[in-house]
């Protein structure tokens, strides 16, 4: 592994810790900022060298909103490193935990997922000299409270990277915007911050984002989403009229009662995820309820003959799912619904062209151009509205198209 030599900013995060640091009053250490800005490879490798210059036979913990995501982003280009600098890792995948050796001293760092409340108690218990959150700003306030509620040991010092959210979020209003009475040092990455990121890299992550995730990720500012969810939908990049030869065939499904039920029937061309039609059926308009069984028989009517891998479905429709289950027709998949990283995929699949639809969807297109952000200050929120087709895309997108990507996932350093 290539480590290319840091930039200033940089080099406040690795340092700030040190007996001659201006910064080593500080009890915690605040990054937030553009991606790809060096941060959590930077505070990763400098959370380890703290811990190894100030404790030994100690306990430390990494947290992010999965451990599956703690291992990918933070881990895995940890160790190597780690390693480099003469650093012996002895990783415990069955028990969360990686112990860390270094001229005689040993430590321990435990990995800790925060996906939800729940996860809070999983922590409870465990006594710590330090832990490091990353992405904090998606996990629960419970969880980050609970865990820095376990650094008792005296030394103990608080580790925190997010990218942006919204301006009322609870982590910008009590921790950034409190850092000085917290005793904290808050640093704002850009990715000019990372000099290992190439003039070439830093446009192509540019051009990823629009809106106000172009804000937040590329311009590292806490901002509120409004307009349009999907301004970078175009009729002329994103139709089309001919069909194609398709791999694989999926279909994704919105299952409403009173509200309408979308579901999309998708081909796969080359990596490139068409549309290829729809069912939309909205009971207020028609003025009349459709049982599980008249779905089906339109799933099936979708499908027609082609060898449709996976169903994949709203989560909540426990009904609908048990239908498909119990014809034994199709595989039925239970849709990933996280609402905010699923519309961030979602874009990001159509700024990249990866998935686009037939002039036939016009329940899909008239969506496209009426799906909008909710206009409150508190939270990020699409409004409930004109969201079927949108909704039944995200499922498909979250739960298809990032999950077949994510094994070749791999991560250069020189991007972070």
């Amino acid at each position: 592994m290539e480590i290319k030599p840091f930039s200033e900013k940089q080099l406040r995060l690795m340092t700030w810790w040190c007996h001659n640091s201006p910064d080593r009053q500080y009890d915690a250490v605040i990054c937030d900022g553009a991606v790809r800005s060096g941060k959590t490879f930077c505070m990763s490798l400098s959370f380890v060298l703290w811990a190894h210059a100030s404790f030994q036979n100690t306990a430390f913990a990494f947290c992010a909103k999965t451990i599956l995501s703690l291992r990918r982003n933070v881990i895995a280009p940890l160790l190597p490193a780690l390693r480099q600098f003469g650093f012996s890792c002895c990783e415990k995948l069955s028990q969360n935990y990686v112990d860390i050796s270094c001229r005689g001293r040993t430590n321990r760092f435990y990995l800790f997922g925060g996906k939800d409340e729940g996860s809070a108690a999983l922590i409870q218990g465990i006594t710590l000299a330090g832990v490091l959150l990353d992405e904090a700003a998606l996990m629960p306030r419970s969880f980050v409270e609970q865990a820095l509620a376990r650094c008792s040991v005296e030394g103990s010092r608080f580790w925190f990277n997010c990218n942006p959210e919204h301006p009322y979020h609870w982590f910008y209003r009590e921790w950034i915007l409190q850092a000085k009475p917290k005793n904290a040092l808050y640093l704002h990455f850009t990715m000019e911050d990372n000099p290992a990121l190439s003039p070439r890299i830093r446009k192509r992550y540019e051009a990823l984002y629009s809106g106000a995730f172009y804000q937040r990720f590329v311009e590292g500012k806490w901002v509120s989403a409004n307009g349009l969810v999907y301004p970078m939908f175009s009729h002329e990049r994103h139709l089309f009229e001919q069909y194609h030869t398709y791999s694989e065939y999926y279909i994704s499904c919105d299952y409403g009662t009173v509200n309408p039920t979308s579901m999309g029937l998708w081909g796969n061309d080359n990596g490139c995820w068409e549309r290829l039609r729809e069912y939309y059926y909205d009971a207020r308009k028609n003025q009349r309820l459709k049982t599980d069984e008249e779905h089906y028989e339109a799933l099936c009517e979708l499908a027609g003959e082609l060898p449709v891998k996976a169903v994949i479905v709203d989560p909540s429709a426990a009904s609908f799912l048990e239908c498909i289950r119990r014809h034994e027709k199709f595989l039925v998949k239970k849709a990933d619904n996280d609402v905010l990283s699923g519309i961030r995929r979602v874009s990001d699949a159509l700024r990249e062209g990866k998935i686009k639809f037939h002039l036939s969807c016009q329940d899909t297109i008239r969506e496209f151009s009426m799906y909008a952000w909710e206009s409150q200050r508190s939270r990020d929120a699409p409004k409930k509205e004109y969201d079927h087709a949108m909704d039944d895309i995200r499922y498909f997108v979250s739960t298809v198209l990032h999950r077949q990507e994510e094994p070749f996932f791999f991560l250069a350093l020189a991007e972070r």
